[in-house]
């Protein structure tokens, strides 16, 4: 398979390469150039398979550069003991048509365990091939930098700088990422929100000069080797949801799925996942009360907010306003780079952009819809999951069942992706049921441990200073 640019100006590319370069050097997102489909057949084989085999199975359609054994043991090792449950994956079924989706078992706690423990084997592998040394670039609001830090930590030929917002994430996501003292990382704090954070690393790789010269990387959902891991749990969860129909009915049995989303690369991973032959009926945005994301998806328009705009909420990681990897769907609906070109461009001019013409194919052709939740929404959701269905959730899901509910129509297979672990967030759900979630012992001392980051303003000189500092090369 090869990649090519949102924005036309990349040569095609191997799924390696992209593994690499994250970005386009035109300044896009790389997207394959073709999707071939599954056949029904072809999914039911996938039945038996354990979570590392079919991982092995979808990502090979990506990347057919690699021998069959070599990724499967680089599958095997991603999913292996570091999760908490065989086969990497929790299904949680509430009612007979509605479950969770439980992809907070990795090591981290969060489902961005799942697509960074295979980057974690993945980069490394191609490294090796080539003879090269990384420098990944991140930009997390809570949940990313965790996962690539301990997915690529002590790892020989990668450095990893995280970018975090100042004092927007959790207690607990910020001892998971700042506690770590493996010399390959390094937690850099920026004065500012989750989009500054992100500004600065396009900035970084959108100067290919540089970005060249200090051998740069991302590790963002902008880097399609996330989105290629996500698409396996999408497949997963249809062959889980389906596991109990009689053979002859399987196929016919389609799933929607509502996903909590701020980046939109989990939900567009999931469009993946369909256009390779998932049967999913619908795919569901659930933003908190940045709902950006939400407002394009009912009204044809998008308009993300500046940072002083974008809302502190108890459901941090998708306090973004500044969807990433909308270009990837907005590429698939205009079908057509040079257009795409245009309209981001006129979106640095004019701060927003207006495709509501076509809003109707939005639902009909892709299958997408939306919806928001509040502060008062998530606490009662965590509230009612727990006394009746005994499950404890945390905000952000909490953002993704109360939108589920208002949506799933009878009879519809409804999934809702868990992302992480209500041990993170401990205040909010206090709010909701008098009592955090139960920490285990090593959560407690993770807690307590020495916190080691380095603070800078929002500017890309002082970062390009400290990257280049700490790789050993002059200014």
């Amino acid at each position: 398979m090869r990649f090519v640019s949102t924005r036309g100006g990349m040569e095609p590319a191997s799924f390696s390469d992209v593994l690499i370069e994250g970005l386009a050097p035109d300044g896009g997102l790389t997207v394959p150039e073709t999707l071939p489909r599954f056949t029904a057949a072809e999914l039911e084989a996938m039945r038996e398979l354990s979570y590392p085999e079919l991982a092995a199975k979808v990502i090979g359609v990506y990347w057919d550069d690699i021998a069959p054994e070599e990724l499967l043991r680089l599958t095997t090792a991603a999913y292996g003991d570091q999760f908490e449950v065989q086969n990497a994956v929790r299904y949680t079924p509430l009612t007979p048509d509605f479950a969770l989706l439980g992809l907070s078992e990795g090591p981290t706690l969060a489902f961005k365990d799942m697509a960074m423990q295979f980057l974690g084997e993945a980069i490394p592998y191609v490294l090796r091939q080539r003879a090269r040394k990384l420098n990944l670039i991140g930009a997390t609001s809570g949940d990313t930098g965790s996962a690539a830090e301990y997915a690529f930590r002590s790892k020989p030929g990668v450095n990893v700088f995280m970018l975090s917002p100042k004092g927007r994430m959790s207690d607990f996501q910020r001892a998971q990422m700042y506690s770590l003292t493996d010399e390959n990382i390094h937690n850099l704090v920026v004065d500012g929100v989750f989009d500054d954070c992100q500004t600065l690393m396009k900035q970084l790789n959108g100067d290919l000069a540089y970005k060249a010269s200090r051998s740069l990387g991302v590790v963002n959902s902008i880097n399609f080797g996330r989105l290629a891991a996500q698409s396996v749990y999408y497949f997963w969860a249809w062959l889980r949801a389906t596991d109990g129909l009689p053979e002859a009915d399987r196929a016919g049995n389609q799933i929607s799925v509502t996903v909590p989303s701020g980046n939109f690369g989990n939900l567009y991973s999931g469009f993946i996942a369909k256009r390779l032959g998932v049967p999913i009926n619908r795919l569901i945005v659930a933003t908190n009360e940045n709902n950006v994301l939400d407002e394009f998806f009912r009204t044809g328009v998008y308009k993300p907010r500046s940072g002083a705009e974008t809302f502190i909420t108890s459901s941090p990681s998708m306090d973004i306003s500044k969807a990433s990897n909308l270009e990837r769907f907005i590429y698939d609906l205009l079908a057509d780079p040079t257009a795409l070109r245009e309209l981001f461009t006129a979106l640095d001019q004019t701060g927003s952009v207006d495709l509501s013409e076509h809003l109707e194919r939005f639902k009909s052709e892709f299958g997408i819809s939306s919806g928001s939740s509040t502060h008062a929404d998530r606490v009662q959701q965590i509230s009612r999951c727990f006394a009746e269905y005994g499950v404890i959730i945390d905000p952000h899901t909490a953002d993704g069942v109360k939108v589920a509910e208002e949506q799933r129509t009878p009879g519809e297979i409804m999934l809702v992706l868990e992302t992480a672990k209500p041990q993170k967030f401990a205040d909010t759900v206090t709010e909701a049921l008098g009592k955090p979630a139960e920490l285990t012992e090593a959560m407690q001392e993770m807690l307590l441990l020495p916190q080691r980051t380095t603070e800078i303003p929002a500017d890309s000189a002082v970062l390009r200073n400290y990257i280049d500092t700490h790789t050993g090369i002059d200014s």
